[in-house]
């Protein structure tokens, strides 16, 4: 058992990340030490943790470039950090990875840890990826200790010299938080519910897109896509659900016009496993992911994936077994991979079979939350 008296921090963005990525670990960790949470917005954000002995710490970090705003926040972390005389920050999330390290270093934290969960500078192009490369290794640098949640990220991040190999672990097979399989499960009371709540009938072959509505995430390719497979195949629908965070909405305005009835709009959830009940396959044809937390969360559900053979996605979907490996903007392949969904039901049953198992066996949330913990037992084995 740690001494009680060990004080962590951990620093996000916003308290949802803290709320849907950290929970778990934050109620294993609050066991053996001394949490702190500092990330923009209120307590009550922080709904998983309810009953959590957690102190909680408002601060303004903002996820655009905000120069002054990002100032005044690094001076506030730096002060916090003295204050309270952490033993561990620990930051997710690339600004207040950035912020918190810097803070913390300048700060005198004996350990300081980031995850990292993608990067954005893996779409860009010229002098912007070079400056936000940049960025990740004064990150790197600054961290006494790297986390990262897939195998493939880990390698690129090595392979693009952001971080030494030695200093940079996977907990587990990969994946921030786990997948909780007793909440991701199929459930065909729901699949009914929902499926006449939006007037799906039960013969209808659905694919979901779930989360923020951004063009890296591949909502135009697959817009495009599922207009093909639509054209050919008169039972598949589409459902997306999440926040419009790009104005791409009238894309799937103009895709509801072409086929009526088929197209479903969703906004923000606070229940993506309703509308993964209701589905038949999960999609994420995305640019850029560190790992693919959705795909898992699908794949508990029973759900087989379409998605992009990029790094991260690759360590969640094991390409022909359990989805259905693309190349980023190739609808043509994407389309394809529906299509054979579409026209072979009996595939979609067995690859979503496997999908379920292969979700409880590597990507459970209990699984991950236990190599956290050991990985913060270990971490503090280093300063005593």
């Amino acid at each position: 058992m740690e001494t009680p008296n060990k004080k962590v921090c951990i620093v996000a963005t916003t308290g949802f990340a803290i709320n849907w990525f950290m929970a778990p670990h934050i109620r294993e960790l609050v066991c053996n030490y001394d949490v702190t949470i500092i990330a923009n917005g209120k307590h009550s954000d922080l709904t998983r943790l309810d009953g959590a002995n957690v102190r909680f710490i408002c601060l303004d970090i903002r996820r655009e470039v905000a120069l002054i705003q990002d100032i005044r926040a690094l001076f506030s972390l730096w002060k916090l950090f003295f204050k309270y005389q952490f033993d561990c920050v620990h930051s997710i999330m690339p600004k207040s990875g950035l912020l918190a390290m810097c803070a913390a270093k300048l700060a005198g934290v004996p350990l300081r840890c980031h995850t990292f969960t993608g990067q954005v500078w893996a779409t860009r192009k010229g002098i912007l990826r070079y400056f936000l490369m940049f960025l990740d290794k004064i990150v790197a640098k600054s961290a006494t200790m790297l986390l990262t949640d897939s195998p493939t990220q880990q390698r690129f991040l090595v392979d693009n010299n952001i971080a030494h190999p030695s200093k940079i672990k996977v907990l587990a097979d990969g994946s921030v938080s786990g997948v909780d399989v007793q909440r991701f499960m199929p459930d065909s009371l729901k699949r009914k519910q929902m499926r006449t709540t939006y007037d799906i009938p039960t013969t209808a072959m659905v694919f979901l897109y779930l989360g923020r509505l951004k063009k890296d995430k591949g909502i135009c390719d697959l817009s495009n896509a599922f207009a093909k497979v639509a054209a050919q195949n008169a039972k598949v629908h589409l459902m997306i659900v999440g926040p419009d965070e790009e104005r791409l909405d009238y894309i799937l305005l103009d895709l509801a016009e072409r086929f009526p009835g088929r197209v479903h709009r969703i906004g923000f959830t606070h229940c993506p496993e309703t509308f993964m009940a209701a589905a038949d396959v999960f999609c994420l044809p995305s640019y850029r992911e560190g790992f693919g937390s959705t795909i898992i969360e699908a794949a508990s559900v029973g759900l087989p994936s379409v998605a992009t053979r990029i790094y991260g996605i690759t360590d969640a979907v094991d390409d022909g077994i359990t989805g259905i490996l693309h190349e980023p903007g190739n609808i043509d392949q994407l389309s394809a991979a529906m299509l054979q969904f579409a026209n072979n039901p009996q595939l979609c049953y067995q690859m979503g079979a496997i999908s379920r198992e292969r979700a409880i066996m590597k990507f459970s949330q209990e699984r991950v939350t236990k190599a956290f913990v050991e990985f913060y037992r270990q971490l503090f084995q280093q300063i005593r």
